[in-house]
């Protein structure tokens, strides 16, 4: 029998130490670009980009294995000796000097990531299958640890180096860090333990049999759902900045503000996703998290623009000669056609702020001038049809939240899946979920970069994620089809 006070204990510890984890995971965010325009660090856009990404790739690829490994060992040795390598590593980069140190203590720390499969299965192996969801939830939203290093890590350098008076400064932030992962892993140790139930069941299924579980459709399926949350989640907190910048012309401050307004209630809401997922099951969340993305994306994925098209002209009903042509009216002969004339003000020029809706004009411009012969059927004026799309900031910022919080209940929701259909190994199936879903920040960023390049439209991003969610739409509604009728065979006849 699990004494309560454990199992609480060991979700309250896993989602700690997997947000100071995550925390530490992002460091490099704030950290190089300090010492970058500080003049610290000499490094070229490659350098710096490659120094952002290694982190989050080891953290990725390492997620596998860290899952085998707690499957077999238990949760509470293998989160304390991740801390303490990433404390290590951090630690070390107080002593780098140069691009190839600064490489290879972030490939190391960057194992703070695949803390996530170590407290996946250790979580789970602690909680009730009907209370799984939750308990995921709430340690998912330990994400909210990049947000914190975003937050306070600029603060801390600034009183590290008091405001780059003294730049060296710079290294007492790595060093706390290091602590705090050093104190975090005493205190895991200290107040968790494994579940010897859980463990030992563990121990008696061979590596083999936990690798053969890679040939089953479903843990790929579960991976591309994840990759789409999650890898949708990671990519766009990147993407924000740039897009906000170029499509709204904001400044890099309020363009931060919203993507922090995006990141925290994503991570924070994963507690959310986890109940729903326990109360209605996860496949109905998840269900709802796809349609409410897909309406998200058919908005957003229409881009600001301004159409000009030909409309509905005036035409002659009879010959004459033209004795009077204005933009409210041509006369031929005896006839008078009224006219729409232009509008004073085209949708577009001042007040985009509260335009939220398309907006649609006509009018007439008159092609025949006085004394014209003009036959029957003969076109007096052109018309002119404008299409205005502001794609209203505000409308855009209230989608974007919409988006960010139905991918974080997606987040827990595709975690529940996991305990119930591989019970024996949570944290390989987890693992290779969450590198999946790491995985996928990267591809979409890059996918994000060939569209834009390709159309020229940054709205393109979201008919990315438009086709990335019909198709786990699909494949989802297919994959439970199949189960029904496996359960049901004689509906194969109906």
């Amino acid at each position: 029998m699990r004494k309560p006070n454990e199992a609480t204990t060991a979700v309250i510890m896993s989602t700690v130490s997997f947000t100071a984890c995550f925390a530490a995971w992002v460091i490099n965010a704030v950290l190089i670009t300090f010492l970058v325009t500080a003049g610290v660090l000499s490094l070229d856009e490659k350098q710096v980009a490659t120094l952002l990404a290694l982190p989050i790739l080891s953290g990725a690829v390492s997620r596998v294995p860290l899952g085998i490994l707690t499957d077999r060992y238990g949760g509470r040795t293998v989160m304390t000796l991740v801390m303490l390598i990433v404390s290590g590593a951090l630690y070390a980069v107080s002593f780098a000097t140069s691009y190839a140190e600064f490489l290879f203590a972030s490939v190391v720390y960057g194992l703070a990531g695949g803390a996530y499969a170590v407290g996946v299965g250790f979580v789970s192996s602690w909680t009730p299958t009907e209370r799984q969801g939750t308990a995921l939830g709430v340690f998912g939203a330990g994400n909210v640890g990049a947000a914190l290093t975003t937050a306070l890590a600029p603060q801390l350098l600034a009183y590290f180096t008091d405001h780059e008076v003294n730049v060296e400064g710079w290294r007492m932030l790595p060093k706390t860090y290091a602590v705090m992962m050093i104190l975090m892993a005493a205190a895991f140790f200290l107040l968790t333990s494994n579940n010897k139930k859980e463990k030992g069941k563990a121990k008696t299924i061979t590596l083999a049999t936990q690798l053969s579980l890679l040939k089953n459709i479903a843990v790929w399926r579960y991976g591309y759902y994840y990759f789409l949350v999650f890898g949708g989640y990671l990519a766009l907190a990147q993407w924000i900045v740039p897009y906000s910048v170029n499509v709204y012309h904001l400044s890099l401050a309020h363009a931060g503000l919203i993507t922090a307004a995006f990141s925290l209630p994503a991570g924070l809401i994963r507690a959310l996703g986890g109940w729903l997922s326990d109360k209605y099951g996860a496949r109905l969340v998840l269900q709802g998290v796809f349609l409410t993305s897909i309406f998200v994306c058919l908005v957003l994925d229409v881009p600001r623009m301004v159409i000009e098209s030909p409309g509905p002209g005036s035409l002659a009903t009879k010959p004459g000669t033209v004795t009077a042509a204005s933009p409210n009216h041509v006369i031929v002969t005896d006839k008078s056609y009224a006219l729409t004339p232009r509008p004073d003000q085209i949708p577009g020029s001042t007040g985009d702020e509260n335009i939220w809706f398309p907006q649609l004009k006509t009018w007439h411009e008159p092609v025949v001038s006085v004394g014209n012969t003009v036959k029957k059927n003969q076109m007096l004026a052109r018309g002119v049809t404008m299409i205005y799309y502001p794609s209203n900031l505000w409308l855009f910022v209230v989608l974007l939240l919409i988006f960010g919080v139905v991918n974080g209940i997606g987040k827990a929701a595709v975690y529940k899946f996991i305990p119930e259909e591989f019970p024996d190994s949570v944290g390989l199936v987890g693992g290779l979920v969450g590198f999946l879903g790491g995985i996928g920040g990267f591809v979409l960023s890059l996918v994000f970069g060939f569209a834009l390049e390709w159309t020229g439209l940054w709205s393109s991003c979201w008919f990315v994620f438009l086709l990335l969610t019909l198709a786990a739409q699909f494949w989802m509604d297919m994959s439970y089809g199949r189960k029904i009728l496996q359960k049901a065979p004689s509906l194969t006849r109906t």
